[in-house]
Formats: C-alpha cells, sequence, structure tokens
C-alpha cells in the first residue's frame, strides 16, 4: 500500500487544487517521487527479495554496488528536498526579494533537479562499501556455498559510511530544527505574516492563506522527518563506534542494539510512507479534493466552473458596454460548449 499511496500522492498535489503554491506543489511532488524510488529499493527490492528468494539478484556484480547507490541516492534526495523547503519557506519568510526569486516556478524546478544529481554523485562512493563474498549457509538441511552481498570491512568503508550518516541524517536533523525554530520565532514576532513591505506589494487574503498552508504542510512534514529519522542516526552512531568489530553478530536479538537498530530502521523507512496521511490530516483543501475523487465529482466539479465562467464574462461584457453607451445592450447565451 505505500507505493500506490505515494502515487496517488503526486497525483493529488500536481493534477488536483489542494491550495498549495506552485513552488510547494513541486517540491512536495519531488519528495512524493524521491520517496517512492526509496521504496522501491529498500523495501521491495532488498527486503521483499530477501526473504520471498534465495539468490536475489542484487547478491552478484555489479547489482550489490548500484542498488547501494540508488537506495542512498534516494534517502540523500529525500532528505536534502525537506531541507531546502524549509530554507525557502523561510527565506520567502524574511525577504520580498527572495520571494519575488523564489517563487518563480523554474527555480524551484532546477533546485530540484539539482537535489537529486548531485546525491546520485554523492552516493556513487557507496558502490565500494560493499563487496560479493562467498558465504556457507543452509537450505533445507544442508550446506551450500553462495555469494553474497556484505559489508566490507575496511577503515574506506568506515570513512565512508560515517560521512553518509551524517550527510543524510545528521546535518538534514539539524538544519530542519535550526530554520523551523526560525520560522516559528519569525511567525511569534510579526503581527502577520508578512513585514510591512510585504504587505504593501501583496493584495488580497487569498495569498497569505495559501503560504499559511504551506507553512502548516512543512512544519508537519519537517517534523515528521526529525521524529523519525533521528533514531536511525542516533542508533547507527552507536553501532558504528562501541559494536564497529567483526565478532559483533548484528542478527543476534538477543542484543538490545540489535532490537533498537531494526526498528529505527523501521522508523527511517516509515517516514518515506506517512506524507500521504499527513496531508490529509493538516490540509482541508487535500481532504476536500481526495473526498471528490473517490466520489467521482471531478467532471460534475469543472463543467460547474465552465459554467460560471462563462457567465462571469457574459455579464462582464454587458457591464462594458454599459458605461460606453446609454443605450441598452441585450446580451444573449444561444450555445455552451465544453471544451476538453
Amino acid at each position: 500500500m505505500c507505493l500506490p499511496a505515494n502515487l496517488f500522492t503526486f497525483y493529488m498535489i500536481c493534477f488536483r487544487k489542494c491550495g498549495m503554491s506552485d513552488t510547494a506543489i513541486i517540491y512536495l511532488s519531488c519528495l512524493a517521487i524521491m520517496d517512492t524510488f526509496y521504496l522501491v529499493w529498500v523495501i521491495l527490492v532488498d527486503l521483499t527479495l530477501t526473504f520471498w528468494l534465495l539468490q536475489p539478484f542484487w547478491n552478484s556484480n555489479p547489482w550489490c554496488s548500484i542498488l547501494g547507490v540508488l537506495q542512498y541516492a534516494s534517502l540523500y534526495s529525500s532528505s536534502w528536498i525537506v531541507v531546502v523547503f524549509t530554507i525557502e519557506r523561510y527565506l520567502v519568510l524574511r525577504s520580498t526579494a527572495a520571494k519575488q526569486h523564489f517563487s518563480q516556478a523554474h527555480v524551484t524546478k532546477l533546485t530540484c533537479v539539482a537535489i537529486v544529481l548531485v546525491s546520485h554523485v554523492v552516493s556513487v562512493p557507496l558502490g565500494w562499501i560493499n563487496i560479493v563474498s562467498p558465504v556457507n549457509i543452509t537450505v533445507d538441511g544442508h550446506n551450500v556455498t553462495l555469494p553474497r552481498c556484505r559489508y566490507r570491512d575496511e577503515a574506506y568503508s568506515t570513512y565512508i559510511v560515517w560521512i553518509t550518516t551524517f550527510l543524510s541524517g545528521g546535518i538534514p536533523i539539524v538544519l530542519v530544527i535550526i530554520f523551523n525554530y526560525l520560522i516559528g520565532y519569525h511567525l511569534c514576532r510579526a503581527s502577520n505574516l508578512f513585514t510591512k513591505e510585504e504587505r504593501r506589494v501583496m493584495r488580497g487574503r487569498s495569498t497569505r492563506g495559501m503560504l499559511r498552508r504551506t507553512i502548516l504542510l512543512l512544519g508537519t512534514v519537517s517534523v515528521t522527518f526529525v521524529v523519525l529519522s533521528l533514531p536511525r542516526f542516533v542508533t547507527y552512531c552507536i553501532l558504528r563506534t562501541k559494536y564497529n568489530n567483526e565478532n559483533f553478530n548484528r542478527n543476534d536479538y538477543n542484543i538490545p542494539i540489535n532490537v533498537a537498530g531494526d526498528l529505527a530502521n523501521m522508523l527511517q523507512n516509515l517516514n518515506s510512507t506517512t506524507n500521504f496521511l499527513l496531508y490529509c490530516m493538516v490540509s482541508r483543501r487535500f481532504r476536500r479534493e481526495l473526498l471528490q475523487v473517490a466520489t467521482c465529482k471531478a467532471k460534475a466539479r469543472e463543467l460547474g466552473s465552465v459554467l460560471t465562467h462563462t457567465t462571469m464574462r457574459v455579464f462582464s461584457v454587458a457591464n462594458h458596454k454599459a458605461l460606453r453607451s446609454a443605450d441598452p445592450v441585450t446580451v444573449v447565451l444561444t450555445n455552451l460548449k465544453l471544451t476538453e
């Protein structure tokens, strides 16, 4: 259910009017895509095939290295999309010039593309932390030797894993906490979401309401990211310091740190599956669009919008003619055709 939920979230954000700004739509849709890839590489390919197949394909070269790169690249992308989105919202609140720059859709698209590309490039060294080696296992009472993709126990691998742990967990968590605090501090000090200069530039309540909804969604996603990612960061640091030796059995669940490490990994995986539920909880517009999709009311709403829009245009023409001439003007709507 996790993969369909993320794909459906992508559809709802991109193709339904959920009351989000254009930049929020791009960031959150990109986040849904990268979370989907993370679930494919980690849950569907790695964990699921491990229990279904005796010899999964990634236990051979070159898939042993490629799978590690793809897993960490999607994890990097998801983490840093949240970080960049948080920083962007803070800059928008603080500066009108920043708002005018970051509100452009092409800037946001280039930013997301850059995050994904850099994440994949940075993940390339992780292709050498694993190695395919023969392992003796028992199958149906018989001892057999099969190749297995295993961690390369060398100093190089340890250094790479430490750097990866901080780039995917430690640094993003710290940045998200800092900038969410700054956003909250800014909102508490301001009588409104905008400064005096911004209120003079922007008119109406719709834009302010849209920004409030975006910040609420961002805050919810950010807090969830920190809560679900922090345990994995802590347990991974413990495993790589106190228990980083060849004699330690990671599969011995009588050791508390092994249980805690697996629970932390589960929470990290859960972080890529909860966005649909978060949007349903905090966004009234998202829930309304979801209900319309579930009840197949999309066509009726579109037809109603066309009728309203056409009627308003007719009255606008009549009022415009009345201003230019004292003669009465009659406008008759004779045909209405809905075009795709």
